[in-house]
C-alpha cells in the first residue's frame, strides 16, 4: 500500500480558503446562499416562537399569582417563635462585668426597637381596641389598602423597653428577651382567645430558672394585632413583642431555656416540628 501523500502547508491554506468561499459554486462554507438563507429563515422563526411560547407560559403563570397573599401557604401551618436580639446559634451568652461582651446585645436591641417608639407608632399606626381581631377585609374586588396597623409602644415593655434601664438588665445580670410570633398572612391566633407565651428552663435545667418577669403583664399577645395582611398590604404593621426579664437565673453555667406561645390553634408539642410554637435558647451569664 503507497503511503499518503503528505499535503503542504500551503494545500492545506488553499483547502480551507476553498472551503469558505468556493468561487466555482457559489458556495460560502458548503453552502449556497439560498441554502445559508432558508437555515436563518428556519432558525428566527423557530427563536421566535420559543420567545413567544415562553413569554405567553409566563403570563398565564402571573395570572395566578395575587401580589398580596401566597398562593400556597399549606406548609406553614401553625407559627414558631423567635428571640430577640437575634444571635447565632440561638445562645446568649455575656459577662455582666465585661461591657464589650454585651453592649452588642443592647445596640441590635435599639436598633430592633426604634421603629417602636411612641412617636413613630402614632404617626404611622391608629390606636385600637384591645381583645378583637382588627379585621379589614377587601369588598369584593375592591382591595382595601394599604391596611391600617395598631399601636406597640415600646413604653409596653417596661424594664425592658431599654428607656428606663439603657442597658436591658445586661449590665446587672438580669438580660431581657424578646420573643415573637412569627408572622402567618390571615392566621388568627387563639381562636378569639387572647395567647399568651411562658418561658421556663428545659428538662434538667428547670431549677436553674428561678424568678421571670413578662412585659406586658401576664404575656399575652392581644388579638388586635391580627390578622398580618402581608408586606404589601401591611405597609406599617407593627409585630406585638414579649420581653423576658431573666431576675434570677444560674451564672457561670449554660441555662436552656424554652418558651412556647399557648392558644387554642397554636401547637407547641409536636415531634415533628420542633420549631412550631415555640423557641429553644442558651442562656449564660457569667460573673467572674
Amino acid at each position: 500500500m503507497a503511503p499518503k501523500e503528505k499535503k503542504s502547508c500551503g494545500q492545506i491554506l488553499g483547502e480551507w480558503g476553498e472551503f469558505l468561499w468556493n468561487s466555482r459554486t457559489g458556495e460560502f462554507m458548503g453552502r449556497t446562499g439560498s441554502s445559508w438563507g432558508l437555515i436563518l429563515l428556519f432558525y428566527t422563526f423557530f427563536y421566535v416562537f420559543l420567545t413567544g411560547l415562553f413569554t405567553l407560559t409566563m403570563w398565564v403563570l402571573l395570572q395566578t399569582i395575587n401580589e398580596y397573599t401566597p398562593k400556597y401557604q399549606d406548609r406553614i401551618v401553625h407559627p414558631g417563635l423567635m428571640i430577640r436580639p437575634r444571635t447565632e446559634g440561638l445562645t446568649v451568652t455575656f459577662n455582666v462585668s465585661d461591657r464589650a461582651s454585651w453592649q452588642s446585645y443592647v445596640t441590635a436591641l435599639n436598633a430592633y426597637l426604634d421603629p417602636y417608639n411612641e412617636s413613630v407608632q402614632a404617626s404611622k399606626n391608629d390606636v385600637c381596641r384591645p381583645g378583637v381581631y382588627h379585621l379589614q377585609e377587601d369588598s369584593g374586588n375592591v382591595r382595601n389598602t394599604p391596611k391600617r396597623s395598631c399601636q406597640f409602644n415600646r413604653t409596653l415593655l417596661g424594664e425592658c423597653s431599654g428607656l428606663e434601664d439603657r442597658t436591658y438588665g445586661y449590665g446587672e445580670g438580669r438580660p431581657c428577651i424578646l420573643i415573637k410570633l412569627n408572622r402567618i398572612i390571615g392566621f388568627l391566633p387563639g381562636e378569639g382567645k387572647t395567647p399568651f407565651i411562658s418561658c421556663g428552663g428545659k428538662a434538667s435545667d428547670s431549677e436553674k430558672v428561678h424568678e421571670l418577669q413578662y412585659f406586658p403583664p401576664n404575656a399575652t399577645l392581644d388579638l388586635m394585632y391580627y390578622p398580618y395582611y402581608g408586606r404589601q398590604s401591611h405597609v406599617n404593621y407593627t409585630q406585638p413583642l414579649i420581653a423576658v426579664k431573666f431576675r434570677n437565673v444560674s451564672t457561670n453555667t449554660d441555662v436552656n431555656v424554652e418558651c412556647k406561645v399557648y392558644g387554642s390553634n397554636l401547637k407547641n408539642n409536636d415531634d415533628r416540628d420542633k420549631f412550631a410554637g415555640r423557641v429553644a435558647f442558651i442562656l449564660h451569664v457569667k460573673t467572674t
